[in-house]
This record gives C-alpha cells, structure tokens and sequence, in this order.
C-alpha cells in the first residue's frame, strides 16, 4: 500500500512540470523572438505563485487542505482548456494583443500551482518525508515525460505547416485530460487509501485542523475529541520553525536561484547555432529533464542521501561555479560540453526535507519552505535576463 501511495504522488506531482514544460516547450515560435516566451512567460507565472503562498503560508493552520488542492487543480483544468480556446479563436495567429492575453492565462497557472503545490507539500509533510521525494521525483517525471512527447511529435509533424502549433495543441490536450482526471483521484481514491486515513488521524491527534475536511471525505467523523486538546495543540511558531531549519530554506532559495537564471531561457536563446539546429535547445531541454529526474531519485537511496547540512551548503555554493563554466561554453565550446553541463545542471537540482515534526508543524515547515522555492525560481528568472546583456536586439 505504501508504494502504491508513493506513485500515485508521483501521478499527482507531475502534473505542474507537465504544464510548465507545456508553455516552454510548444509551439511558442509564433509570438516571435523578440517577446522572449521562454523567460517572459515564467517571469509572468513566478511572481504570481510566489505572492500567494505567501499568504497560504501565513494563514496555512486555517486552510482546509482539501478545498485548496481541488481548488488548484481545478483552476489548472480550466486555464489548460482556455489556452486551447485561445489557440482555436486566434486560429494561431500571433500579435502583442494575443501575446497578453496568453500571459494573463499564464498567470492564473501561477495562482494554481502555488494553491496546489504549498497544500500537497504541507500535506505529505506531516505524512512521510519519503512521501515528500517521491512528489519531487514525479515533477521530473513529467518533465521527461513532456521532452519525450515533444521530440516526437517534432519529429512527426515536421514536414507539415503549423507543425509547432499542431505539438502544442496535442500537449493542451493531453494535460487538460490529466488535469482533469487528478482532480478525480484526489477528491474520491485518495483520502480513502488506509496509509493516507492513518497519517491524517495522526495529524489530527497532534492537533492539525486543516485534515479535517479530508478525515470527512474518507468517512471519518466526529474529529473534535482528537484535535480540541489544548495540550496537544501546542507547536513551534512559523519563526522558529524557520530559524530551526534557515539552512534547509536559504539551500534550496540557492538551488533554484542558479537553476532558473540557467533554466530555460538561456537554453533556448543564448546557447548558439550548433549543427543539430532548431533541435539543440530541445535536446538540452530533454537531457536537463532526464538528469534532473535521477537527481530526484538519488536521496531515496539510503547510500547516496546526504544528511550532513555543512555538507549540503558546500555542495549547493559550488553549484554557482556553473555560471561561468555555461557563459563560456556557449561562447567557445562544442555541443559536447553543452550537453555535460546540462547534465550536471539537472542532476544537483534535487529536494531536501527537514525531519522530526509534528503534524501540524510539518505542515507550517512545508508551506514556508515551498516560499523558498519559489522566491529562488523569483529571483533566477529574473536574474535570467542578464545572459542578454550585451546581445544585438536582445531587448
């Protein structure tokens, strides 16, 4: 039962990559190069996610877990199916009004997935950290997943016009299905697996009161004598959790600083013209996707976890030796180094997971640090922009 709990994380926690990649991956070539798709659209989404679990993760002990995650992935639902709409009104045609109204889609993914995100974090927190890597591990799932079927369709509609478009609209489709189906599972499979009704009671008992509409949802009532006990409801602040954990929050603020800035944008538009043409940023895109999922996967080995936090600080400052080792590549290497670098990039990405909470305080830890997340995937994309700093026409 456990590992079918773990896969279906997996199922669930792809879905962002999956629509993330979708935007950065399809048929964004109509807009024209001269809008930056690639960095504008995830400068449009960050900053939206990263404003709303602000406010979840100061008011997440008041939030019913199970309304925010619906809420989500309905919102993802909806917003998938109106960039179809969009492409079918348009009839695919481009222009800065249609370019804005694209970002105001794009915008509303923001509000989703951080609705989405900071509830699943918080919830696996106070279930299993093992539950934690393996939702983490889905995301580059999906993004392996997003790569593959981009290649192919590439490849299948290469010779026939609009064939962009056409691997875009199959993405839409394919994502607004899943979307869909996920908020099936998490509305009427999910609450009732036995390991998700335990780890929920145990939540309850410690005093979390955002369980509650998923303890009903699974058949469980009457949850008031687990969780009124003043005694048990006693747990650290949001500032001491923070202060208790600052090097887990500032490493992975650090990891996504470099990551974002490096991811996607100057892949698409500062790695050059190679020999591979129009499929160079694709296949960089891809094998980024397929390092950053094994790198997901190393900390569920036993052997290959690193726990040490010195250790784990050093390791992320020496991730920021990348920044040069990329600039000159693009500017003096082969593809070769390109694609290793990439590689690396991908496989230091990783998660970590603090330890040794309560269930409501495991839920508190889990909305802050997803705070962090995003405010590094902030500030690299924002930092992003400088790799066009000295290019011709580049603003």
């Amino acid at each position: 039962m456990h590992t079918r709990t773990k896969l279906l994380k997996d199922f669930r926690g792809s879905i962002k990559q999956w629509l993330c990649a979708v935007f950065l991956e399809s048929d964004l070539s109509f807009l024209g190069t001269d809008y930056h798709p690639s960095r504008v659209l995830t400068l449009v989404y960050q900053p939206i996610a990263l404003g709303t679990v602000m406010i979840f993760a100061y008011h997440e002990s008041k939030i019913s877990t199970r309304k925010r995650v619906l809420t989500g992935y309905i919102l993802f639902t909806i917003s998938t199916f109106l960039l179809i709409v969009l492409d079918l009104a348009t009839k695919g045609h481009g222009g800065i009004g249609n370019y804005i109204v694209l970002c105001t889609i794009v915008a509303s993914f923001g509000l989703a997935d951080t609705t989405v995100k900071g509830g699943l974090i918080g919830d696996l927190s106070l279930m299993s950290p093992e539950l934690i890597q393996s939702y983490m591990a889905g995301l580059g799932m999906a993004g392996v997943l997003t790569s593959v079927l981009r290649l192919i369709t590439k490849a299948a509609f290469e010779k026939s016009n609009n064939h962009l478009r056409k691997g875009a609209m199959i993405f839409l489709a394919i994502s607004t299905f899943i979307e869909f189906l996920c908020v099936m599972l998490y509305a009427y499979v999910f609450p009732k697996l036995p390991i998700v009704k335990y780890y929920r009671t145990k939540a309850a008992s410690e005093g979390s009161k955002t369980v509650a509409a998923d303890l009903a949802a699974a058949g469980i009532q009457n949850q008031s004598d687990l969780s009124d006990d003043d005694s048990k409801n006693q747990r650290l602040s949001k500032k001491e959790l923070l202060l208790q954990n600052i090097g887990y929050a500032v490493s992975l603020f650090l990891i996504y600083v470099l990551t974002l800035s490096i991811f996607p944008g100057f892949l698409y538009e500062n790695t050059g013209q190679h020999g591979l043409g129009v499929w160079y940023a694709l296949i960089l895109v891809a094998m980024y996707n397929f390092w950053d999922l094994v790198g997901r996967y190393v900390p569920l080995v036993n052997s290959l976890k690193v726990e040490n936090r010195k250790a784990l600080t050093i390791a992320v400052l020496s991730r920021y030796f990348l920044v040069p080792a990329f600039y000159f590549t693009a500017k003096y290497g082969d593809k070769g180094w390109m694609m290793m670098l990439v590689s690396v990039l991908g496989l230091t990405t990783g998660h970590l997971t603090p330890k040794g909470y309560k269930g409501p305080e495991k839920n508190a830890l889990g909305n802050l640090l997803v705070v962090f997340i995003l405010g590094g995937a902030v500030v690299g994309i924002s930092l992003g922009w400088l790799w066009l700093i000295g290019k011709r026409n580049a603003f």
